[in-house]
């Protein structure tokens, strides 16, 4: 009887590809460990952010996490480099005692961060948010060719999408794709769509 190779589902979704980089090696080992239970794919990692950049651009990986606190190139150093060739989104790992770092993070592009010591509960969310807002980024980037009209569209979006949320009790990526999915039925830009909803509120909503 002859054996045949399975051929996998085409439902079945690809893994998501991950560039770690934290210069603990036990902690790597165990983030890496964690990453594969949950269905992600470690393609690259290092103990340094110079490594990382290097892999992140090598790989050109679906995410890139970074602890803050590395030698050669730190971890905020790293997530600029790699946020502002839009590579991938990145994902902070931070000590506790570090959370004065977290804004500066956030400005180097970080999407999200993971507090230390974290349980591999806390990995799936951090990781979906870096993606989703990422790829929020990339959407409204594909509009706007102005880098200032681009750091003002995103700022209106993200008000708008708080008023959302707030009034529409969506989370943080249906209110964006009930901007991108009005913008698109109004052939509107979602910049226009944000200022509307700042302006005038959600139509139809209540007011809180």
């Amino acid at each position: 009887m002859t054996e045949t190779a399975a051929t996998p589902s085409p439902s079945t979704p690809r893994q998501r590809t991950v560039v770690i980089a934290e210069d603990e090696t036990l902690i790597r080992m165990d983030l890496a460990e964690m990453l594969a239970d949950e269905g992600y794919d470690v393609v690259g990692q290092a103990g340094d952010g110079q490594r990382a950049i290097e892999l992140a651009e090598e790989h050109r990986p679906d995410l890139v996490i970074l602890d803050v606190k590395m030698p050669v190139l730190d971890g905020i150093a790293a997530a600029e480099a790699i946020a502002g060739k839009r590579i991938a989104p990145v994902v902070m790992l931070t000590a506790f005692s570090q959370r004065d770092l977290v804004e500066r993070a956030r400005e180097a592009g970080a999407m999200s961060y993971l507090v230390k010591p974290f349980s591999q509960t806390d990995l799936v969310p951090a990781i979906e948010m870096a993606v989703s807002r990422f790829a929020e980024i990339t959407q409204l980037e594909s509009e706007v060719t102005d880098l200032k009209e681009r750091l003002e569209t995103r700022k209106a979006v993200d008000r708008a999408k708080g008023i959302l949320q707030e009034q529409l009790s969506l989370s943080e990526g249906d209110a964006f794709r009930w901007i991108q999915k009005t913008a698109m039925d109004l052939r509107m830009s979602m910049r226009e769509v944000a200022d509307g909803i700042v302006t005038h509120g959600v139509p139809g909503g209540t007011s809180s």
